[in-house]
């Protein structure tokens, strides 16, 4: 494995663009700048959850006496099933105008707090099964997959704290359309890695 190919994957498996109609449409009620403030608390909420996966996680399987075939195929499916739902979404939702929310209807919700923004949007179960396949696969790699996750976690924060932009200048079309890329790349991985554990398995 390569740090390319990590951050790559990690980047496709996250999901930023995807996730912008339903980070602007749970946060629409506050302020941009608390916005991208909580945009960014969230995202280190999700790196520490992946980072633990990543040390910690070879050790849970071992517990739990589960095989990396197991996981390789497990993990498969779930970025399949991920890939499927990239390139044939569900209809999206209606993303309100940021501009119109006044102080009180700010002040008149919860800020999200771990759930959902941070896990599952970020550090979702397909993440979660890529990284500990990763260290698992590669337990000598896991400082270059540690900057892979850091690197990766980077650009994700970046495209969603840039959201407000990013819709303005590319429109829903556009993003739709890039995700639907992403979730055709990550389909072919996906089959990539289910039948790597098929064959880990038969041998």
């Amino acid at each position: 494995m390569t740090l390319y190919t990590a951050i790559i994957t990690l980047i496709l498996i996250m999901d930023p663009f995807g996730n912008i109609p339903l980070f602007l449409s749970t946060l629409s009620v506050f302020e941009p700048k608390r916005r991208r403030w909580i945009i960014l608390r969230e995202s280190v909420f999700a790196f520490f959850v992946l980072l633990f996966f990543l040390y910690f996680g070879r050790f849970i399987l071992q517990g739990l006496h589960i095989s990396q075939p197991a996981l390789s195929i497990s993990g498969g499916i779930i970025l399949f099933i991920i890939a499927i739902r990239m390139i044939f979404p569900e209809k999206p939702g209606v993303v309100s105008s940021t501009n119109s929310n006044s102080a009180d209807s700010e002040e008149s919700f919860e800020e999200p707090i771990f759930v959902p923004l941070a896990v599952p949007m970020q550090a979702g179960p397909s993440a979660m099964a890529y990284i500990i396949l990763s260290s698992s696969q590669y337990p000598d790699q896991l400082p270059m997959l540690t900057i892979a996750l850091l690197a990766s976690s980077l650009v994700s924060t970046t495209v969603l704290i840039l959201s407000d932009f990013l819709r303005k200048i590319l429109g829903n079309q556009a993003l739709r359309a890039i995700e639907r890329l992403m979730g055709m790349i990550l389909t072919t991985m996906a089959i990539q890695m289910l039948l790597t554990g098929i064959s880990d398995y038969i041998s």
